[in-house]
């Protein structure tokens, strides 16, 4: 198990955050306006990094790199045009668009998380390799995005289940008591955790 500065973890946990955002961002079924409401979230989650990593952030000099090195990947213009196709444009556009804006999101944080830990500031800023780090992160980033989309969904589901889930969930749990995996006490237990989910 690898491990992390402080200022990595925290630098981490900036991205995870702010890729929920630019996915919600993304989904906005408005042509440009998601682009631009992307490029915020990228822009804020920039100076929260240098923030973390102690780097003098400057607002014209943040924006101007966000939109430099995620320009390369012209998918996510592509997506936002498709949206303005009448009908099924809307929906393939923001599911799209919610996914590229995630991975785009991801593999900037991950520019600036390297370029920082090792010492770089955003004065002494190499494009090429930025353009070239951010590509390589790129598809990783629609797995990461995805799958952190998903876990979100899920925890959401469990706070605010709906009856057909907690179903499911005493289902599971009368088969869990009748293995003999859990023991009466934690049957009702957990039974009552999940009912209370209904207020029953």
């Amino acid at each position: 198990m690898e491990h992390y500065s402080k200022e990595r973890n925290e630098a981490e946990e900036i991205i995870k955050s702010h890729i929920l955002w630019s996915m919600g961002a993304g989904a906005v079924p408005l042509p440009i306006i998601d682009v631009i409401a992307v490029s915020y979230v990228q822009s804020d989650m920039l100076k929260q990094i240098s923030r973390a990593y102690d780097v003098n952030y400057e607002e014209s000099s943040g924006k101007n790199f966000v939109s430099a090195i995620a320009s390369s990947s012209l998918a996510r213009l592509g997506a936002s045009f498709i949206k303005s196709i009448p009908g099924i444009g809307s929906w393939l556009g923001g599911v799209s668009m919610a996914v590229l804006s995630g991975a785009s999101t991801y593999a900037l944080g991950q520019v600036f998380i390297n370029h920082f830990e090792n010492g770089g500031n955003l004065f002494n800023f190499d494009m090429d390799w930025a353009k070239r780090h951010y590509e390589a992160n790129f598809e990783k980033g629609k797995t990461y995005a995805t799958d952190l989309n998903n876990k979100e969904k899920e925890k959401k589901q469990d706070e605010n289940p709906d009856k057909a889930t907690v179903l499911k969930k005493l289902e599971e749990l009368v088969e869990l008591k009748k293995q003999g995996i859990i023991t009466e006490e934690e049957f009702q237990a957990k039974r009552e955790t999940w009912l209370k989910k209904l207020n029953l």
